[in-house]
């Protein structure tokens, strides 16, 4: 049982290394990968874990011997937290908008 907890299903706005991998060159006359580019993979990567605890979770249910309940259990945590996470971040985002759409000008 692997209990390594990865940085990879971490949103972006909490992830360390916040401008790691993300690509500079531009795409006709856009930076890819920016900002847009960065927050879809950390949603893939959330729907990822979500995913995949969900299949764990169904091959318990299944009584499959090869996957185990705490395997299962660390994996359900991970998607949670990491949810928990981007909907934070999109918490933020939204008061931030709000606040600069109230300013006055």
């Amino acid at each position: 049982m692997n209990l390594k907890l990865t940085p990879n299903i971490m949103p972006v706005a909490v992830h360390p290394n916040l401008t790691a991998g993300l690509s500079k060159a531009p795409v006709g006359g856009a930076e890819s990968g920016g900002f847009a580019g960065a927050l879809k993979g950390a949603l893939s990567s959330v729907s990822a874990a979500q995913n995949d605890a969900t299949r764990l979770q169904r091959e318990v249910q299944l009584e499959n011997p090869k996957v185990s309940l705490e395997e299962t259990m660390v994996a359900i945590q991970k998607a949670q937290i990491s949810f928990q996470a981007t909907l934070h971040v999109r918490n933020r985002m939204v008061q931030a908008y709000t606040d600069i759409m109230n300013m006055q000008v």
